[in-house]
């Protein structure tokens, strides 16, 4: 279980939160322009742009970007594959 949910403005909502809230986690988006602030730690918001970098650079795997695999094992297989792979490129 995730103890955090990290996602964009296009996804606040108080609805959405509340589904964060029942599963257990925090969630950590931001609130729109026009809406009260929210308790939203910067660290962890910052943090996203890691992970939406590695996901464009494990999508250049074409396996992942369109997901052949038709298990959930398999497609976690190629996965680790991939990120291993881009972790050991130079």
């Amino acid at each position: 279980m995730p103890k955090w949910v990290v996602a964009d403005r296009g996804y606040t909502s108080h609805r959405f939160r509340e589904h964060i809230w029942g599963m257990g986690a925090r969630p950590a988006i931001p609130p729109q322009r026009h809406e009260a602030p929210v308790a939203c730690p910067d660290w962890i918001y910052t943090n996203r742009n890691r992970i939406e970098r590695l996901w464009a650079r494990l999508k250049e795997w074409r396996a992942v970007a369109t997901r052949y695999e038709k298990t959930a094992t398999s497609f976690a297989g190629v996965l680790c594959l991939a990120a291993a792979l881009d972790w050991l490129k130079p």
